[in-house]
């Protein structure tokens, strides 16, 4: 069902001085929130929503070994099994070229991260949301993956995220798609011979890689709340879905730059 006054909202596991960054969207893809929080602070936005959709960056689900288990059944040599330790829809983005973290089968294993990431789908367990799609459900949750989605937006491997290009190229590909931001391009008409010779760039005008993960996974919510053909999904039940916000994905992502050569 799609709801008339839905809010999307996106969560980042953060490396910074708190738990969470997280952004919030309405129906318009104005922005309503976009801060860092700790999980107690995040339930508690979440739990004051009428009608939420929340699209949260870590995995939802351990590796339940059903890739391994797969590649055993074919009888491959155990080199050809080495680094099988991956979900399903880690396996599918790998095999197109999207690189991202494999899971492993038990908690202890994971990066603190992904440890935080259990706990808010602990958390919202607690709260009542259910597994996107629910029809009836006002208060749903999916997975999806900041750099897969990235790919899934531009077609392509994006310009690494700490650099100035990369996070002026996630920006550009949010604020095309129509989201409440300001225009990064604003960034660059800031940029002058003085502040270059002494190193003052105006990079207070960018968002962080944080937000802007956070607000690729608002987007993703957005889409699956309101334009659901709009979106693909990679993985099982067992061990999860990712969901991405491109209605199909390419059979292989390159890079900008082995595009370029």
């Amino acid at each position: 069902m799609l709801f008339a006054d839905v809010l999307s909202v996106g969560i980042d596991s953060t490396s910074g001085r708190r738990e969470f960054t997280f952004a919030a969207l309405d129906r318009d893809l104005k922005l309503i929130a976009l801060a860092e929080a700790e999980l107690d602070e995040v339930a508690a936005f979440l739990i004051g929503q009428d009608s939420v959709v929340v699209a949260v960056n870590s995995p939802s689900h351990l590796n339940a070994g059903i890739v391994r288990k797969r590649l055993e059944a074919l009888s491959l040599t155990p080199h050809a099994i080495r680094g099988a330790e991956i979900r399903e829809a880690e396996f599918e983005l790998h095999a197109r070229g999207i690189q991202v973290s494999s899971t492993p089968g038990t908690e202890a294993l994971c990066p603190a991260w992904m440890q935080l990431g259990f706990d808010l789908h602990r958390r919202l367990a607690k709260l009542k949301f259910k597994p996107f799609p629910d029809e009836a459900a006002p208060h749903q949750w999916m997975e999806t993956h900041p750099h897969a989605a990235f790919c899934a937006l531009l077609g392509s491997v994006p310009l690494p995220k700490p650099t100035l290009e990369g996070r002026l190229q996630r920006g550009l590909a949010l604020f095309e798609r129509g989201l409440g931001i300001r225009d990064p391009m604003i960034f660059l008409e800031e940029i002058t011979r003085h502040r270059l010779l002494h190193g003052f760039l105006p990079t207070d005008l960018l968002l962080s890689p944080e937000q802007l993960d956070a607000l690729v996974a608002a987007y993703t919510a957005f889409l699956g709340a309101t334009k659901p053909a709009e979106i693909t999904r990679l993985g099982n039940r067992q061990e999860g879905f990712v969901t991405l916000p491109a209605p199909q994905l390419k059979e292989k992502y390159q890079s900008f730059v082995g595009q370029a050569t």
